[in-house]
């Protein structure tokens, strides 16, 4: 069996589609953070910075194609995040928002660039370098549980800024454990105990915030990942060309849903940490309403 580095134009590694990332550089002390998903992590965050340098240098009155394109996605992005948390939280939350999703909806999108997953170390065969890839060069970092981890923890983080920023911490366990309604006696005391253990249920759910964040969105790529690959072998068995050509066009209407898929879970995944910031940061404000009143 001969290990060469070639092109697998198939997505024939369906059944050895790796959960975890490959590190690049096996053995190496000073590279091994270098995984795949790594590597195209760096070219995306390459490719976002590169562009909206591209789109904010040398800004006009009657903006160039980049600088039209830039500001129509941030204007949009922050008039979404404004109608969830408010003007006065949008400001702080909108710069790790924005980015998330940019950022989020850029390494779905890469990942189905022909090539990601399908170029790497494996067994080549015919004259079309046809084989099984045991290792890819290049992986989308969405479908690496690590990478989608410390996103949802940078998420959580900020979360949590925003929210003692604005609560001060006595207001948050005040947010949290306090009894709603205004009863007093017995009842008042009863409803007080039911709050309580609202609430410890409550800080059970922000815990888990962000391994729910980080595991639906991984899931779901690394999910679309696997169907692709799938798809790409069913005719691997029939030799060449079949097999060739089955792994081109009977994922290709598939692509399409993955591109949905991988905007979706980029809303989802963002309009899910607004979400939190606004549950979390409104609750003043409503007091200070009703003491204006």
């Amino acid at each position: 069996m001969e290990l060469s580095f070639a092109y697998y134009p198939t997505s024939s590694v369906l059944a050895n589609v790796s959960p975890q990332a490959l590190e690049l550089f096996h053995g190496s002390s000073v590279l091994e953070f270098l995984t795949n998903s790594v590597l195209v992590a760096l070219l995306v965050l390459g490719l976002v910075l590169w562009f909206s340098r591209a789109a904010t240098t040398n800004m006009t009155l009657i903006p160039h194609k980049a600088q039209n394109l830039f500001e129509f996605v941030i204007e949009f992005l922050y008039d979404r995040v404004v109608g969830i948390v408010g003007e006065k939280q949008a400001k702080l939350a909108f710069p790790l928002l924005g980015t998330l999703f940019i950022y989020i909806l850029v390494s779905n999108w890469f990942g189905l660039i022909p090539g990601v997953g399908t170029i790497g170390v494996g067994d080549a065969v015919g004259p079309f370098m046809v084989g099984e890839v045991h290792a890819p060069l290049l992986r989308p970092p969405t479908a690496d549980l690590n990478a989608t981890l410390a996103m949802s923890l940078s998420a959580f983080l900020v979360w949590f800024y925003l929210t003692i920023k604005e609560l001060g911490f006595m207001g948050f366990i005040a947010h949290t454990f306090g009894a709603k309604g205004g009863l007093k006696g017995f009842m008042g005391k009863v409803v007080a105990v039911v709050f309580l253990f609202v609430g410890v249920i409550e800080v059970v759910s922000m815990i888990l915030r962000p391994m729910t964040l980080s595991v639906r969105l991984y899931g779901n790529i690394f999910a679309g990942e696997s169907v692709l690959h799938t798809l790409g072998a069913l005719l691997d068995n029939a030799g060449f060309p079949w097999g060739f050509i089955g792994s081109v066009l009977i994922p290709f209407p598939f692509y399409f849903m993955e591109l949905l898929v991988g905007l979706l879970q980029a809303i989802v995944f963002t309009l899910l940490c607004s979400v939190y910031i606004q549950l979390s940061t409104t609750h003043d404000e409503h007091h200070e309403e009703d003491g204006h009143h």
